[in-house]
């Protein structure tokens, strides 16, 4: 199972959000290449960066951070946020991201998620949800469709992951939404990745428990406040 360290990016800077929620950043560190940095140091191999600037507005904003990131490490990097049409997901490829996400894509136009699994590797579809509807916009809406309805219309194209985010969770140290994702992973022939809401060691260990099937965990908050160390953490999904 893979653990993913997330560095969500605003203005350049590395900042957590309660529920996807600009007003409530709290910036961890000013120096996002130097955190992933860290990360590679302590021994991960992936590491998951959302441009959130970009997640609201639809276009590319923090680039030279990502690019700085991406010629600094050797980490392979999925990135997300903004992306919304082939040619920024062929600007990102280029750019040598290992995995691009695309989230509002898979709602407001899946033809084009399809066409994108046929010309590249390593797309990955987020699914973030509210009350089982798929949120868009870097959560800013809240479209009609169900949750694991719009997974398995995904089944046949390439999808090479699905990142499940219980939004009402993210941020807030709740712990995982087990059921929401065990459910989704249970139900879909794609790998789930699960996030939002990791808070510590325990919550770890019985994410790997029961739901062994996931593909990796995401966790943000709980590293950078400590409730979580990096190498505990690789521990646990290796055993």
């Amino acid at each position: 199972m893979n653990f993913y360290p997330a560095i969500d990016l605003k203005e350049g800077m590395c900042v957590r959000l309660q529920r996807g929620e600009l007003d409530t950043a709290i910036v961890y560190n000013d120096d996002p290449v130097a955190q992933a940095k860290i990360f590679q140091e302590a021994g991960c191999n992936w590491l998951h960066v959302v441009d959130l600037d970009g997640a609201v507005s639809g276009s590319r904003k923090n680039v030279k951070t990502i690019e700085e990131i991406r010629s600094s490490t050797s980490l392979k990097i999925q990135v997300g946020g903004g992306i919304r049409n082939l040619k920024q997901i062929e600007f990102w490829k280029s750019k040598g991201i290992d995995r691009v996400i695309l989230g509002t894509l898979a709602v407001s136009n899946p033809s084009v998620v399809q066409e994108a699994c046929r010309l590249f590797d390593g797309i990955l579809i987020a699914l973030d949800s509210r009350s089982n509807k798929v949120a868009t916009a870097g959560w800013k809406s809240t479209s009609n469709k169900n949750t694991l309805d719009l997974a398995k219309s995904f089944e046949d194209c390439g999808v090479d992951a699905i990142i499940f985010t219980d939004i009402d969770r993210d941020g807030l140290m709740k712990g995982l939404n087990s059921n929401a994702t065990k459910k989704l992973s249970d139900n879909v022939s794609i790998p789930v990745i699960g996030s939002g809401g990791i808070n510590g060691p325990k919550n770890l260990e019985n994410v790997k428990k029961n739901i062994p099937n996931l593909e990796g965990v995401i966790a943000g908050k709980a590293i950078y406040t400590g409730a979580l160390r990096i190498e505990e953490a690789l521990r646990i999904l290796k055993d």
